[in-house]
């Protein structure tokens, strides 16, 4: 699946609007114009005059579309949120119908990539999972769990989501912010036992208790 049509699952497809070619199309060139302009200097010396310039577009068209950078840079970089919840799922498309011992290799080469783009991820994924880009891929892990969990009866699949989400987006900005230090390969490995071990960790009689009623 392509990024554009994983867009097109994500919250947008609810807008009839982003069926509208020339919007996506629009949309795409200022998106590739700001990772090119990052590419060169950090988020915060970028200007939307020097985005829309390499984009081909006028200001008030980046307006049309964007309240202002940072909202640009979110979408721009929802790719990368995409990436880690197919990487965290990739092990899915094989034989066996129970998660593998080691880590699926797109998780590896998926943190690869993410410190490719370390300073522009830095800046909208902060410390502890913080940030607009923390609670969107926060917000899809935890919806993409939960599904899951849910499908295959097992309990608690929002208290399992909610965990399962925050502790991916959590070290996955530590990372980024180089408060973890860890290769790829070793860090895909210690993720995967932990969320793992979360999935594990609430039984049947296990999670929250419904509270009393006098």
């Amino acid at each position: 699946m392509s990024p554009e049509e994983r867009r097109t699952e994500g919250p947008h497809a609810r807008d009839p609007r982003a069926q509208d070619p020339r919007k996506a199309r629009t949309q795409g060139l200022l998106r590739t114009s700001l990772l090119a302009e990052c590419a060169d200097r950090p988020l915060a010396e970028v200007s939307v005059s020097a985005v829309v310039r390499r984009a081909g577009v006028g200001r008030a068209t980046f307006y049309l579309h964007y309240d202002d950078l940072t909202a640009l840079a979110v979408d721009a970089c929802a790719d990368v949120v995409h990436a880690a919840v197919d990487a965290l799922h990739a092990w899915q498309t094989g034989p066996s119908p129970l998660p593998p011992v080691r880590p699926p290799a797109a998780l590896a080469a998926f943190l690869t990539e993410a410190a490719g783009r370390a300073p522009l991820y830095r800046t909208l994924l902060l410390p502890g999972g913080d940030g607009p880009l923390g609670r969107r891929l926060n917000r899809e892990l935890r919806a993409r769990a939960v599904e899951e969990r849910a499908a295959v009866g097992a309990p608690h699949p929002e208290l399992v989501g909610s965990a399962v989400a925050a502790a991916f987006t959590g070290v996955l900005a530590d990372w980024l912010h180089e408060d973890i230090r860890a290769d790829p390969e070793a860090l895909a490995d210690h993720l995967w036992r932990l969320l793992m071990a979360l999935h594990r960790a609430i039984g049947p009689g296990d999670g929250p208790k419904p509270a009393r009623t006098r």
